[in-house]
């Protein structure tokens, strides 16, 4: 079924959903097969990995993909923006930090610039960059965020937008795993959703099967936002973002110590990494939002977004039947 929304006309796209730039979990293969689907695929930039960067870039066409950053670890490294750009992305999106330093090259170039967002203040910054989209994230969503709830803080931009800067586009992210958080993203007024666990839970994510059988195993109950795993990992996350993960033996271990996790960390650090290369969900973290409950399978990334479409449609339009029926009853 078709679902055109002000982001698909915009965009060109058959669907309205763009991929999160999950670090390590999108690269190439991920974002193309969004693509190829009707969405928008981008690569996980995350903290700027030329080499790897580089392959991603080397599997896709070129003009049919994006690419996202976190934006307070791309200023160390701000050569990483325009070797991607060299690669014509269709977007650049800027996560976690003040988009202002990198707004103006991008918008030199045809990429779109998407500013994801955590607070009324960020919205507020990215209208004032241009962006082109502003993604709303609530604290659903998995990796890092902050407190915001989705259902909340995607209405309140919405009206901030019309208000301030009509043509950009919002996007909703945070808990959207299906086609009813789709509806619910455009009945809140949004123009399309950005989604993340669910396409991390594909067969083209580049995620381990142990990581996807532990997510296939919980529920929403089953996640925790945390800093533990930034200290164990030694990044240098702004106090400001927490990461949601599924709880495990590692965060039993270290939650409430984070002053001890601190003094070890350069030994810690080098277990966390070990373990995230074997694929050990219970010595390092997988990274997956509140939505982990409605996942159930590893699918084709085609599957996942044919089948968030045609059930948004039919939530969509079951929900205007029943608006008819209210408003045809006698009072």
């Amino acid at each position: 079924m078709a679902l055109e929304t002000r982001l698909t006309r915009r965009l060109g796209l058959a669907a309205p959903i763009i991929s999160a730039p999950m670090a390590f979990a999108a690269g190439g293969r991920l974002a193309a097969a969004v693509s190829a689907a009707g969405g928008l695929g981008l690569i996980g930039g995350g903290y700027g990995d030329e080499v790897w960067l580089r392959q991603q870039f080397d599997k896709v066409p070129r003009r049919t993909v994006g690419c996202g950053f976190i934006t307070w670890s791309l200023r160390k490294q701000p050569h990483l923006l325009d070797l991607t750009l060299e690669y014509e992305p269709r977007a650049i999106c800027l996560s976690f930090g003040n988009p202002e330093p990198f707004a103006s090259r991008i918008k030199s170039t045809r990429a779109l610039l998407i500013c994801q967002v955590q607070t009324r203040r960020d919205a507020e910054q990215a209208i004032e960059c241009h962006a082109d989209i502003i993604v709303a994230q609530g604290a659903e969503a998995g990796g890092h965020g902050e407190a915001r709830a989705t259902i909340t803080l995607v209405p309140e931009i919405a009206d901030l937008i019309a208000a301030k800067a009509p043509e950009t586009l919002l996007c909703a992210a945070g808990g959207i795993a299906d086609g009813r958080g789709l509806a619910a993203a455009l009945m809140l007024g949004a123009d399309g959703v950005l989604v993340g666990s669910r396409l991390w839970a594909s067969t083209e994510a580049e995620v381990g099967p142990r990581m996807h059988a532990a997510a296939l195993s919980s529920n929403g109950d089953d996640t925790i936002r945390s800093r533990l795993m930034d200290l164990a990992r030694r990044l240098e996350w702004p106090e400001r973002y927490t990461a949601r993960v599924l709880k495990n033996r590692f965060i039993e271990r270290w939650q409430g110590r984070e002053e001890e996790l601190l003094s070890v960390a350069e030994t810690e650090a080098v277990k966390y990494r070990e373990a995230w290369a074997k694929d050990d969900p219970e010595g390092s973290n997988t990274f997956v939002g509140e939505a982990v409950g409605m996942i159930d399978k590893i699918l084709p990334v085609s599957e996942i977004i044919s089948d968030m479409v045609d059930e948004a449609v039919a939530c969509l339009a079951a929900g205007a039947h029943m608006a008819q029926d209210t408003a045809s009853i006698e009072p």
